[in-house]
């Protein structure tokens, strides 16, 4: 289990649905109450801005995202969500995340007494002090459940889950899992300039082409619908620690960047933006290294 403190918001009021349905990539109205969904906040270009879980309950969502986008969620929250129709409280610092993975998290939850959501589902914490609930992704997610209270409220979850057999693990353990699972993290594999389809949210359902319009919906619906993109998200593999210059080659021609490594005894792990015809299995170098250009998601025997 690893405890982070990421922004965290609460939308509520009468047209809440409506707007978060008009504004993210993922379809909350199709998943309906008591579901988890994975999506994203665009500029009107289809550029992703910040991204989130999605935590639907019967009168409202809460919103999990990374600490380095609270700032730009928190402002377009404010401008673009009518006040008497889906009212934004700012939990961040207030509220924390536990994160569990593991082959054993189903065990250790119903020792610990506590809920097992159905896949893509979310469930309320009994006979714990102050809010608290406890939600369960779909299978590609990089984590097996997650754990959203308040803060006095998660240290007591963590003992509970603790004395059950969970280990306290640390935010690199995390990052390790997400880079094998070939999720992208915002201020890594995401930027100002990245498109939803350049980081494989076709493929972990964080975009619908079903829904109706949302912000920079034009932009991803043409990428999707009459072309691809120019780039997408790889996986690589090679042998020793990252070299200095991280810029990816193939036959001499600049053909992407690694953005995030994970070292694996004598072989580092990358996850790369690379142009789209550079496909898996093909040989490149990173800065000078041979190495191998992986399908995503990985695994250490790659």
């Amino acid at each position: 289990m690893v405890l982070t403190e990421p922004a965290v918001f609460r939308i509520d009021g009468p047209g809440a649905v409506d707007c978060i349905q008009g504004l993210l990539t993922c379809d909350v109205v199709r998943h309906g109450p008591d579901s988890i969904t994975y999506g994203a906040l665009l500029t009107p270009k289809g550029m992703i801005v910040v991204d989130f879980w999605v935590l639907r309950d019967g009168s409202g969502f809460t919103l999990v995202a990374p600490q380095e986008g609270h700032a730009a969620a928190l402002d377009l929250f404010r401008r673009q969500l009518p006040p008497r129709l889906a009212r934004v409280t700012d939990r961040s610092g207030e509220w924390q995340a536990l994160w569990l993975l593991g082959a054993g998290v189903e065990a250790v939850m119903r020792d610990a007494v506590l809920p097992w959501p159905h896949p893509e589902r979310l469930a309320s914490v009994p006979a714990i002090p102050g809010p608290a609930v406890v939600a369960r992704p779909e299978g590609q997610a990089p984590w097996d459940a997650l754990f959203i209270a308040p803060r006095e409220t998660i240290g007591g979850l963590a003992e509970r889950l603790a004395t059950a057999g969970a280990e306290r693990g640390a935010a690199d353990q995390l990052d390790a899992v997400r880079v094998l699972a070939g999720w992208p993290a915002l201020g890594q594999e995401i930027d100002d300039r990245t498109l939803p389809q350049e980081v494989r949210y076709d493929e972990i359902g964080g975009v619908s082409y079903t829904k109706g319009c949302y912000v920079g919906q034009e932009t991803v619906a043409r990428v999707h619908f009459r072309g691809h993109p120019n780039r997408v998200l790889r996986g690589l593999v090679w042998a020793g620690d990252l070299p200095a210059d991280r810029t990816v080659t193939a036959v001499e021609k600049d053909v992407g960047r690694v953005r995030t490594v994970l070292v694996v005894e004598d072989r580092s792990y990358g996850l790369a933006l690379l142009r789209r015809e550079v496909e898996p299995g093909t040989e490149v170098k990173v800065g000078g290294t041979p190495a191998r250009v992986l399908g995503l998601p990985l695994t250490t025997t790659d």
